[in-house]
C-alpha cells in the first residue's frame, strides 16, 4: 500500500531545512504569541510555556492569567497579564472580553494548560474558540475541556492539539470516529488512522507514541523518532514550538509542525 501521505523525519535532519534557512532574524518579524492558563493554585504550564516560546525564537509572548493568581504572582512573573476569575480561582466567563481583546493583539494563541476544572471556564473556553479567529495550539487539560463536546475543535479551521494517547482516545470516540486509536496500535495503523482523521476533519493533531512524535495536518502525516520520556512533561515544549514556528510559517502549517518537533 503506497502512503505517500506518510513523510519520516530524522531527529537531527529536518524534512523541510528551507524553515531553518529561512527564520524571522529580529523580534518584530518573529510574531507575537498570547499564552493563556493558569488556576489560583498554579500557573507553571504557562511560565513554562512562556520559556520555551522566548527559546522558539518568539518576537514577543504576553500571558494571561486569572486575576486570582495577581497578588502572589505580581511580583514573581512580571510579564503576565490578568483577568476575570472566579471564586475558585479559575478563569470566568467574564474574561471573554479580555482574552478576545488580547488575541487580537496576537499572531497565534496557545491555551497552555493549568485550567483546573470548572464549568464557568469550559463555557468561556467554548465560546473564546468560537468567537476567535486567531490558530490556536492547545494542550494539557484545556485539551480535556474538548475531549467529550469535540465540535469547537474539529469543525474549526485553524487548531492544533498537542494532546496524549488516552486523550486522542477519548476525542475520536466523541466523535464517532469509524477507528478505535489505541495504545496496542502500531506505527503504521496509527499513521493511516491520523491520515483518514486529519483528513475528515479540521484539526490538527500532535501525538507522541512508539517513542515517536506523529504530526498529522490536512491529511499529511510525518513522524519523528524522539528522546522525550513517557511521562506528561513533553507537551508544553512541544505545544510551545509548534505555536512559534505555525505563526512563522502561517500558510505551511504542516511544515512548520514537523519543523518545530526537532527543534526544542
Amino acid at each position: 500500500m503506497a502512503r505517500d501521505y506518510w513523510h519520516k523525519q530524522a531527529s537531527d535532519k529536518p524534512l523541510f531545512p528551507d524553515l531553518l534557512w529561512s527564520r524571522p532574524e529580529t523580534k518584530r518579524t518573529a510574531g507575537k504569541l498570547l499564552i493563556v492558563g493558569g488556576n489560583l493554585h498554579g500557573f507553571a504550564a504557562a511560565a513554562a510555556a512562556y520559556s520555551e516560546a522566548v527559546k522558539a525564537g518568539v518576537g514577543t509572548a504576553r500571558v494571561v492569567l486569572p486575576a486570582a493568581l495577581q497578588k502572589t504572582v505580581r511580583s514573581l512573573f512580571p510579564e503576565a497579564d490578568f483577568a476575570p476569575s472566579t471564586p475558585s480561582g479559575t478563569f470566568s466567563q467574564n474574561a471573554l472580553g479580555e482574552l478576545l481583546g488580547q488575541a487580537g493583539w496576537a499572531d497565534s494563541v496557545l491555551l497552555a494548560g493549568d485550567f483546573g476544572r470548572n464549568s464557568e471556564t469550559a463555557i468561556l473556553l467554548e465560546n473564546f474558540v468560537a468567537k476567535s479567529k486567531s490558530p490556536l495550539t492547545i494542550t494539557k487539560d484545556a485539551v480535556d475541556y474538548f475531549t467529550n463536546v469535540p465540535q469547537p475543535i474539529t469543525n474549526r479551521p485553524g487548531i492544533t492539539c498537542v494532546l496524549t494517547m488516552a486523550q486522542l482516545q477519548r476525542l475520536v470516540t466523541s466523535v464517532r470516529f469509524h477507528t478505535a486509536f489505541t495504545f496496542d496500535m502500531d506505527l503504521l495503523r496509527l499513521v493511516d488512522a491520523l491520515h483518514t482523521f486529519t483528513d475528515k476533519f479540521s484539526l490538527s493533531i500532535i501525538v507522541q507514541h512508539l517513542d515517536t512524535v506523529f504530526v498529522a495536518v490536512s491529511g499529511q502525516v510525518s513522524t519523528t523518532k524522539t528522546n522525550h520520556d513517557s511521562t506528561e512533561t513533553w507537551r508544553i515544549p512541544t505545544a510551545a514550538h509548534a505555536a512559534v514556528w505555525w505563526l512563522q510559517n502561517p500558510t505551511k502549517p504542516f511544515e512548520a509542525l514537523t519543523t518545530s518537533v526537532i527543534t526544542e
